[in-house]
């Protein structure tokens, strides 16, 4: 993807005049100006800043963008980046984000505006996607640099970038190479052009060469500060993803809007219970709807009190807890069984302050409609005057106190208002049952349910079903009827390849789905060589995408081969190779994953409607939001809010949500970011390590390969 490149050459006397400000001292030194907490994000439809865009979203940074493709786009004067308010002067954004260094044609008096208001009000730039020369502070990578792939590269964070904006890494930033024949990153890699005040940032080796060439980096030039980046990318790819909260971090100056923290929980669904295992020569699951006319003889999966001491261990080497997501009617069911003997409920039990825990009905019993399940796929059963028959709101009812009471006497450590219910039934399905079942809300309000698991891949949004809203949880393909890993494997291949190949042939009926295999994976090395790596990478994405929803998998994946700890331990194990002690993940119950749910969409309504101001004036910042609003921010470390710490210590700096009364919040910044930074600016004062914690509330632009569940 090469662009041409324009600049615009002039004096700084020109910038000023360009934006009809008075040149020199006389210039509002007494009256510190006013800059608002809000990012300019210039686009030309690229990948690169729609990523910027997307992690302002994601983070709830307010953001205004100016689309150079559309006609009816304002113009970039002075008038439209800067004005007053009160008599003092107003920068309307603390930051620009352009495609390029200079994305507008030569001479263009835009490009002289925005040179002028970055001066004027010491507001930076970043250059999302830029080639390599002077007018960026780098050398043409024809003199000695490289122009190319670096799919598989393995960048390095500089001192200065670790001291910088990027100190919340420990260092690598490897570079996707999921395809052997798609291109997935282009680059320019070169070294500071001769005299230019250039700090690389982030760096690779020039390939044929011992040295090394920046891919992000500081340019800083006629009063101006540029990030200067030489890679396309997209808002998908693990490297932007690693580099986009020091990118907004560069920009702002560390003081924004919204906040970004790494997330993962794992929910266990099914525990005391057992799963029914993958038949490798029928292709269904015995005891399961799939497999037509009770075929097979079922042989279920449970684990075992060594799964329990391996669980443990597991999560003590981690530094994680397990969300156990029970049916109490397991374990019953099993002492009937077995002359009152329940190993496996009785160790869970002595262990239960080890995990946290989430009621998932008494017997895993299906809550939606009434199933016929003589026929693949099942269908909802009918009254005579055609409508769906419903399971009724006394066994819901059932079902969720009943197992809540089990639990009680269990003494399992609940929160009683979290309810996760079998298979997400009750909710719609699709295509078979396309609405929820009346009867679920009200039972959800017998019982005090305010929070209500939902499956993401077929209901993603929050939404409320009566008193309660959804949490929507990550499906990993890690199969619930599979115990061992050439079980797991022989699934796969029948799911994903073709009839020709032995397989069900959904990939040839929908060929939009993106898992389907060339050819079918060997069951002694397909789990680890091809699905493991592949899981691994899809919810590692997610950790690092903001995004705090749960996944989930199956008691099942704990027992036998353990199928779920590979996938588990790559998403840490490679988390912690990549970041410092000070960017913990961050592993929160179910109760506060909804809650931060909840507060990020009521936020970003009041940004969408305009309810919200906040600006800088010197160490002060002002936040006026409506009465009840939950406000989030990003700020340095020694913060305050009303005299008070604010915030708790994330990357480096210190974020959180405060309630609004109406008033305006108005935080004080530690003195030694009152003026914007000449260089690279120096780490927050609260770096101090943390665990991971339970804190409530020609380029191919490809999209990693994700599976679909």
């Amino acid at each position: 993807m090469k662009r041409t490149i324009r600049t615009t050459a002039l004096t700084v006397g020109a910038l000023v005049g360009a934006l009809g400000l008075q040149a020199g001292p006389a210039q509002a030194d007494t009256t510190a100006p006013r800059i608002d907490l809000r990012v300019l994000v210039v686009s030309d439809g690229g990948p690169a800043t729609d990523a910027i865009a997307a992690e302002l979203d994601a983070a709830g940074t307010p953001y205004t963008e100016v689309d150079l493709t559309n006609s009816d786009r304002p113009t970039i004067d002075a008038a439209f980046l800067a004005d007053t308010v009160d008599g003092r002067p107003r920068a309307r954004f603390q930051a620009v984000v352009l495609p390029d260094d200079n994305p507008f044609a030569t001479g263009s008096a835009e490009m002289a505006a925005l040179s002028a208001y970055e001066q004027t009000y010491a507001v930076p730039q970043v250059d999302a996607y830029t080639y390599a020369r002077p007018q960026a502070g780098l050398q043409v990578p024809t003199s000695g640099g490289y122009s190319g792939s670096i799919d598989g590269v393995r960048a390095q964070v500089t001192a200065a970038g670790k001291a910088g904006p990027f100190g919340y890494l420990d260092g690598a930033v490897p570079f996707e190479d999921n395809s052997s024949t798609v291109g997935e990153s282009y680059a320019y890699l070169s070294s500071p052009a001769p005299g230019a005040d250039f700090t690389p940032y982030v760096q690779a080796p020039i390939p044929g060469t011992t040295t090394q060439g920046s891919l992000v980096g500081e340019y800083r030039h006629e009063g101006r500060r540029e990030l200067v980046v030489t890679f396309v990318y997209n808002q998908y790819q693990q490297q932007f993803r690693l580099l986009a909260r020091g990118i907004v971090e560069w920009m702002t100056g560390g003081v924004h809007l919204g906040a970004s923290r790494n997330y993962f929980a794992v929910h266990v669904d099914d525990v005391f219970a057992a799963d029914d295992r993958w038949d490798t020569r029928l292709d269904c699951t015995p005891g399961d709807v799939d497999c037509a006319g009770a075929a097979g003889a079922p042989s279920p999966i449970r684990m075992t009190p060594a799964d329990v001491d391996y669980a443990t261990a597991w999560q003590d080497s981690h530094d994680f807890t397990l969300d156990l997501v029970y049916n109490g009617s397991g374990s019953v069911d099993q002492r009937e069984d077995n002359d009152g003997v329940d190993l496996l409920a009785d160790k869970l039990i002595a262990d239960r302050d080890r995990f946290r825990w989430v009621n998932h009905t008494y017997t895993h019993a299906f809550l939606g409609c009434e199933q016929n399940v003589t026929v693949v796929p099942w269908t909802c059963q009918t009254n005579a005057d055609g409508s769906t028959k419903w399971v009724d709101r006394a066994t819901i009812d059932h079902e969720i106190a009943t197992n809540r009471a089990w639990g009680q006497v269990a003494g399992l450590p609940l929160q009683t208002d979290e309810l996760v219910t079998g298979e997400h039934s009750g909710l719609r399905i699709l295509p078979q049952q396309p609405q929820d079942n009346p009867y679920l809300a009200p039972a959800l309000a017998d019982d005090g349910v305010k929070w209500l698991a939902s499956d993401n891949s077929r209901d993603p949004a929050q939404r409320r079903v009566g008193p309660a809203t959804t949490v929507s949880r990550y499906p990993m393909n890690v199969f619930y009827n599979a115990g061992h890993a050439a079980e797991q494997v022989d699934e796969y291949n029948w799911l994903y390849t073709s009839r020709a190949q032995g397989g069900s042939g959904i990939c040839e009926d929908n060929p939009a789905t993106t898992t389907c295999l060339p050819a079918p994976l060997d069951t002694a090395t397909g789990y680890g060589d091809y699905i493991v790596p592949l899981e691994t990478r899809t919810a590692l994405g997610h950790v690092l995408s903001n995004d705090p929803k749960p996944h989930f998998i199956h008691q099942s994946n704990l027992a036998e081969d353990r199928l779920a700890y590979p996938v588990l331990s790559g998403v840490l194990d490679g988390y912690d190779a990549l970041f410092a002690d000070n960017t913990p993940v961050v592993n929160l119950r179910m109760k506060d994953i909804g809650t931060e749910l909840q507060r990020r969409a009521a936020w970003k309504g009041a940004l969408t409607a305009g309810q919200v101001t906040a600006y800088r004036i010197g160490d002060t910042v002002t936040v006026q939001a409506p009465d009840g609003t939950d406000v989030t921010a990003t700020l340095p470390g020694g913060t305050t809010l009303g005299g008070n710490a604010f915030g708790s210590a994330y990357a480096g700096e210190v974020s959180g949500w405060t309630v609004s009364d109406g008033n305006a919040l108005t935080y004080t910044l530690p003195s030694a970011t009152t003026a914007p930074a000449a260089g690279p600016r120096a780490k927050a004062a609260a770096t101090a390590t943390a665990p991971r914690t339970e804190v409530p509330a020609g380029v191919s632009e490809q999209v990693p390969f994700t599976p679909d569940h």
